[in-house]
């Protein structure tokens, strides 16, 4: 069998480790021992962009991807929205840019090179600070509310983060939200707020249902605004 073989190495002034490494084909990048992402299992990713997109019922205009990974999520978005439309992407980790830019870049097509993407090398919540308008908001900034890399993306899925999220987006505007996990006290959360939700499962294995991720989709204003589309997710169409 064909050993791993390491790419490159990061650090964070935390002192966290962050390697990409390689077998064969299959990529990988780890934080502190724990595999992250990986270009062996990226379905969800591609169906966190595309269902999101396609439940809008409307064409995107500005988007918001939390946490840029191997670039499928990214990929998938740009391959569904028109011309005009603007993504930006906020990553906090400035070599995995780097490594999308280089010897990773061809997973997913190169999508920094794409004139419609704006790269941050900043923490999403910095992003969502700021005057947001945007029409959908994809994160994918760790593992899930229950499964964190580090402690401080907890305050994404805080009360803080989700007002964030409300605010940053437009009306009728749906938020996202990729987890390695189902996660009861986050769907808690999500129900005690003023918003529509719902939590897609999709299969990592074809025809298994013990190996999941999931993609929480929610709305502050789905039903005033994009109803049908809603009532199509409740119904688990599409």
């Amino acid at each position: 069998m064909t050993i791993w073989a390491e790419l490159a190495r990061a650090g964070t002034a935390a002192g966290d480790e962050i390697i990409l490494r390689r077998r064969d084909d299959r990529y990988e990048i780890r934080f502190n021992g724990m595999e992250l992402m990986s270009n062996a299992n990226h379905q969800s990713e591609t169906v966190l962009a595309e269902r999101t997109l396609r439940l809008l019922g409307r064409p995107a205009r500005r988007v918001l991807i939390g946490g840029l990974g191997l670039g499928y999520t990214l990929r998938t978005a740009l391959d569904c929205l028109p011309p005009q439309a603007r993504v930006t992407v906020a990553e906090i980790v400035p070599e995995i840019i780097a490594w999308n830019r280089g010897p990773i870049g061809h997973l997913a097509g190169h999508p920094l090179r794409d004139p419609r993407v704006e790269v941050r090398a900043e923490d999403v919540m910095e992003t969502l600070a700021a005057p947001g308008g945007y029409d959908v908001i994809l994160l994918d900034t760790d593992n899930g509310p229950d499964f964190l890399s580090r402690a401080e993306n907890g305050s994404l899925y805080a009360p803080c983060g989700m007002d964030r999220v409300r605010r940053a987006l437009r009306p009728g505007g749906i938020a996202a939200f990729w987890s390695a996990t189902a996660s009861a006290p986050f769907e808690a959360r999500l129900s005690a707020l003023p918003w529509v939700w719902r939590r897609e499962d999709v299969a990592l294995i074809p025809g298994r249902a013990d190996a999941l991720h999931h993609i929480y989709l929610a709305s502050p204003d789905a039903f005033a605004q994009t109803p049908h589309a809603f009532a199509l997710a409740a119904e688990g169409v599409g």
